[in-house]
């Protein structure tokens, strides 16, 4: 029976996926089994619970959050992948991200020092995503009373306003706007007080650090202690932090990317004391509470099950000999997740020297955003790059992009490889993936593919390799052959 039930699973998302390429499928129950709730109970309702010595490998009910995988649930678990599969024979074993709801018996092994089981925020409330897309930032900053209208700041080659600062902060980082302001609130109430200290004007989100002065610098800071918390649980590759005073939280195995994300960040201000009051029902959630109603109101399940990248070509016209120059490295800043991948065109790897050769879209859409050496390729073609997938494509020569709403045709000219918007070292096209607003990492278990060419992760952040059959390219910053790559039309 058991296998009659694996064989039919097995043929249904088959099927899904020759059908689609991408999307979801239905959330399945094992045979016999029935859907259970994790034990992270919101406000209001039971009391949190406690977490507990227990024998190594005890069975746990754990039901699959949105975007959850397989490698990153055992990591949670401190488990292996090949345990869980032990215990679901259900679950193929080739599934990218699991079904949300998916009810899962894991094999858990108990570690000390855990923290709060008390979810903050559903994901879609800290990724820029659908939940967001018709958030207007500049209305929710001038109607209210708060100094962060008069606060400005130079940014991408301009001074720029409160509102318009954190907003090109969320474009870029894809963080989720009301987040972001949320924050700002509850350290100094940027959104209601209506004159500032001078402390406030230098650390509004708190984060009193030199390195870091103004709003600016505050909110890139936020930012990139946001993604790397959510980035690094999603993957599973964080599972323990130190707070301000060098004690040590790891990570309720129950909670959601989201929720770690703000625990993470919060670990960057403050020691044990403060940081159990930020994490709890009566902290950072109060505040965003009396900003925007109950968080878990606006929650969207927004990463389906088995997600599969669509498929597209290298970015540049064919019969051109690119150079993979940069490996999974991080797709905007320096946070995670490593979701970018780098090609220099010929005859330009060192220096910022012009060239004549174009980046090209990879596959038909439309231009969601153009501008400040930046131009997102919305596939789905609804223009709107919080939803679907998005590719994002960084150091395009300002006066060579794409117009904004324009729809484009697979090989179409999207701008010229340049060094501008900063941070780089030569001429060279940056390109990363986002669905509804995630950010995908580079390498498995969705990898970035190109015309067959697979991106795997190397040993350090710009390394690694391409694969396409026995073929493999090298990413180096040089001028080995080993590290070109051409897209060939049959």
């Amino acid at each position: 029976m058991k296998a009659t039930h694996r064989l039919l699973l097995s043929l249904l998302l088959s099927a899904f996926i020759a059908l689609t390429g991408c999307g979801t499928v239905p959330a399945v129950t094992p045979p016999g089994g029935e859907q259970q709730p994790n034990a992270s109970p919101t406000p209001g309702s039971t009391p949190l619970p406690t977490r507990s010595p227990h024998p190594p490998g005890q069975l746990v009910s754990y039901s699959a959050q949105n975007g959850d995988t397989l490698l990153a649930v055992a990591a949670h678990f401190n488990t292996t992948v090949e345990e869980i599969l032990d215990v679901n024979p259900d679950l193929p074993e080739w599934i990218t991200t699991l079904p949300p709801g998916y009810p899962l018996q894991v094999p858990a092994y108990y570690v000390p020092l855990t923290g709060s089981p008390f979810h903050i925020l559903p994901d879609s409330e800290v990724v820029y995503g659908p939940s967001a897309s018709d958030f207007d930032t500049r209305s929710q900053v001038l109607r209210r009373p708060g100094f962060l209208t008069g606060l400005t700041a130079w940014a991408f080659e301009r001074q720029r306003t409160g509102w318009e600062l954190v907003q090109v902060v969320a474009e870029n980082y894809s963080v989720n706007p009301r987040l972001l302001l949320a924050l700002m609130e509850h350290h100094s109430e940027a959104l209601s007080k209506p004159f500032a200290e001078d402390d406030e004007i230098a650390y509004p989100l708190g984060y009193e650090n030199p390195r870091y002065i103004g709003i600016y610098d505050q909110l890139l800071w936020a930012a990139e202690r946001i993604n790397d918390g959510y980035y690094g649980w999603r993957m599973g590759t964080l599972t323990e932090f130190e707070l301000a005073d060098g004690l040590l939280v790891r990570p309720d195995p129950w909670l959601n990317a989201g929720t770690v994300a703000l625990q993470y960040l919060f670990a960057g201000y403050y020691g044990m004391a403060d940081f159990n009051h930020l994490v709890s029902p009566n902290g950072f959630y109060r505040t965003y509470t009396n900003l925007w109603g109950d968080p878990f109101d606006l929650e969207e399940d927004f990463i389906p099950a088995n997600l599969q990248q669509p498929e597209i070509i290298l970015p540049f016209l064919p019969n051109h000999v690119w150079t993979y120059s940069g490996g999974p490295h991080p797709s905007w800043g320096s946070a995670l997740p490593l979701g970018a991948l780098d090609f220099a065109p010929p005859a330009t790897l060192h220096g910022c020297e012009p060239s004549s050769e174009w980046v090209t879209a990879p596959a038909p859409g439309v231009i969601a955003r153009s501008g400040e050496a930046s131009v997102l390729l919305d596939l789905d073609g609804d223009g709107d790059e919080h939803t679907g997938w998005v590719l994002f494509f960084f150091h395009l020569a300002n006066d060579s992009l794409v117009s904004q709403g324009t729809v484009v045709e697979q090989g179409d000219m999207l701008g010229r490889p340049s060094c501008d918007g900063g941070r780089a070292t030569g001429t060279h096209v940056h390109i990363a993936r986002r669905y509804n607003g995630e950010w995908i990492p580079a390498g498995q278990p969705v990898p970035f593919v190109m015309d067959g060419w697979v991106a795997e992760y190397g040993d350090e952040i710009y390394l690694g390799t391409l694969r396409k059959g026995s073929r493999v390219v090298v990413a180096c910053d040089c001028a080995s052959e080993d590290s070109k790559v051409i897209y060939r039309i049959p």
